[in-house]
């Protein structure tokens, strides 16, 4: 603290640097200032596919910018979590379709823990969706397939390959692109042996409506061992 007595070169001038100015920021950040959808959960489907769906395409069609990444959580050996952002494939009966290199960490991680969990954001609609449950290896053929559909750009990506490998220089990756470029303009069917399909079957999924006066609708479905569904709400 200064006193009117303290000299100049002893008063400590006020705080700034990139602390202060994150603080400021965040401090100033507001959510939902538009006019937000409804969602009645009595209209809801009794399978939560048809729902999810649903609100992707409405999220797509309301200008959210790439609705189709999502977060993957998954347990290493050690059960630490981790997480990542990646792209949704398909979302249909058998689950949430994505890919990856089984050689990855997400891969590898899977491989040990087949056990996972999802998160979609959507903020221009003020939307969540969260699902938790196991994941399935696809095989070769239907791995391969789902890469023949990819851009060019994401071939070039599998078949540069490694991973979540340390990288040696930007020089290393540089010139291992290029060449994965090259290949898949020359061969727009080539293979990446590694490339693999996922799809996660739910156990729980959970969609989130949220609502400016903070009284947040949440629905959850969880899979009932007859195998279809129980609906409940939950607390904000």
């Amino acid at each position: 603290m200064t006193t009117e007595n303290q000299p100049a070169a002893e008063q400590q001038p006020a705080a700034t640097g990139p602390t202060d100015e994150f603080t400021e920021t965040l401090r100033s950040l507001r959510v939902w200032d538009t006019e937000l959808p409804s969602f009645d959960p009595e209209s809801a489907p009794a399978d939560p596919v048809p729902l999810f769906r649903s609100w992707f395409t409405h999220a797509a069609r309301a200008g959210q910018i790439e609705p189709h990444t999502m977060t993957l959580a998954t347990a290493d050996a050690d059960g630490r979590p981790d997480l990542r952002t990646l792209m949704l494939h398909d979302a249909d009966g058998d689950g949430w379709h994505f890919a990856s290199h089984s050689t990855s960490a997400k891969g590898r991680q899977l491989a040990a823990r087949p056990e996972a969990a999802l998160g979609f954001y959507w903020p221009t609609v003020a939307r969540q969706v969260r699902i938790r449950g196991r994941v399935t290896a696809a095989g070769a053929a239907e791995s391969r397939a789902d890469l023949s559909v990819r851009s060019r750009g994401a071939l070039a990506a599998a078949l540069t390959g490694r991973q979540s490998e340390v990288l040696g220089s930007a020089v290393e990756l540089a010139r291992a692109s290029a060449a994965a470029w090259e290949r898949a303009a020359a061969e727009p069917g080539a293979a990446a042996p590694t490339w693999t399909r996922y799809v996660l079957a739910p156990d729980e999924v959970e969609f989130f409506q949220g609502d400016e006066r903070r009284r947040h609708v949440r629905l959850r479905y969880r899979r009932t061992p007859e195998g279809g569904w129980a609906r409940e709400l939950l607390w904000p």
